[in-house]
């Protein structure tokens, strides 16, 4: 499975506010099950980062910077407060305070809603988790996971530095949920199916180990030992290129497992799956038949030698 199976997100259950920061700034009205977009980029990234500050207090000074950096007009205390009191009449649920007006700021309540970062969060986390015991399980909810995304985070409202900082940070969460969801598939089996996608995001990022490792993994797993020791030597190309220093320890030592067939490279063997219940009584009095029968034939043979 790879993350294009899964091209849409599941909706929000229930008559849920959920704010999605995962691709362009929408307001999810679960009463009414529309989308609110709002209309100007300072209302988006005036939205946004309230929404990634939730519970705090965020001054007039902090908030004119994000949305007008080095360049704010000269009115910017009023201008930020009818961006704000914009905002108040476009959120959905009449009757729930999102905004309050501190003196020297304002405070995002989220009360009952949620946000698709959230969920993405918790699902990157429960897959992560299982990718050891549970590969098949973990690609499922990584897959669900990674479907959350619509496009770049904040992809249009990174203006100012709390924006910009939470992008980069969910970024690298995307890239590192990523990684899980690849491994999960090796260990399912799947290696042939995940190539080209690794290819693309060695391409990508291409100071990015991991990725590399992975790809050389699946290629070595499908039968092409001199294609995974090509791509490490790529890997080494870039970052000594870029960055002045060599592959770290763990690429390194997966470059001489493959060249020297290394058996623990091999697909892991895919976990017995559990029987259902009958099915287990019926292998169980199986094996009480199969003794019986010894025990029948050890007596007869008895009788016979007497």
């Amino acid at each position: 499975m790879t993350v294009l199976d899964l091209a849409a997100p599941a909706p929000v259950r229930g008559e849920v506010t959920e704010f999605r920061l995962l691709g362009p700034m929408v307001v999810h009205d679960g009463v009414t099950g529309t989308d609110i977009v709002p209309p100007g980029p300072k209302q988006r990234a005036l939205l946004a980062t309230l929404v990634i500050r939730a519970g705090e207090h965020l001054s007039v000074d902090s908030l004119v910077e994000e949305l007008w950096g080095d360049r704010p007009p000269a009115n910017a205390p009023n201008a930020l407060q009818a961006h704000v009191a914009r905002l108040r009449r476009l959120l959905p649920t009449p009757g729930h305070e999102w905004i309050s007006t501190l003196p020297t700021g304002y405070l995002m309540t989220l009360g009952p809603a949620s946000t698709d970062v959230a969920r993405f969060a918790h699902l990157s986390h429960q897959g992560r988790a299982k990718v050891p015991e549970d590969s098949r399980n973990a690609t499922e909810l990584l897959c669900h996971a990674l479907s959350l995304w619509q496009g770049t985070a904040l992809q249009d409202s990174r203006h100012g530095p709390i924006c910009t900082a939470e992008a980069d940070r969910l970024e690298e969460q995307r890239l590192t949920t990523l990684e899980a969801l690849y491994e999960a598939s090796l260990n399912c089996g799947r290696y042939v199916e995940i190539i080209s996608a690794l290819e693309r995001l060695t391409s990508d990022h291409p100071l990015r180990e991991r990725f590399y490792d992975l790809l050389m993994v699946a290629l070595y797993r499908g039968g092409r030992q001199a294609e995974a020791l090509g791509v490490y030597e790529r890997a080494r190309r870039q970052l000594v290129t870029v960055l002045g220093i060599e592959p770290g320890p763990a690429l390194r030592a997966r470059m001489e497992a493959i060249l020297h067939h290394s058996p623990g490279l091999g697909a892991p063997r895919p976990r017995k799956l559990d029987l259902p219940q009958e099915l287990v009584h019926l292998q169980a009095r199986i094996e009480q038949l199969v003794r019986d029968q010894k025990d029948l034939l050890r007596r007869m043979q008895q009788e016979h030698g007497q």
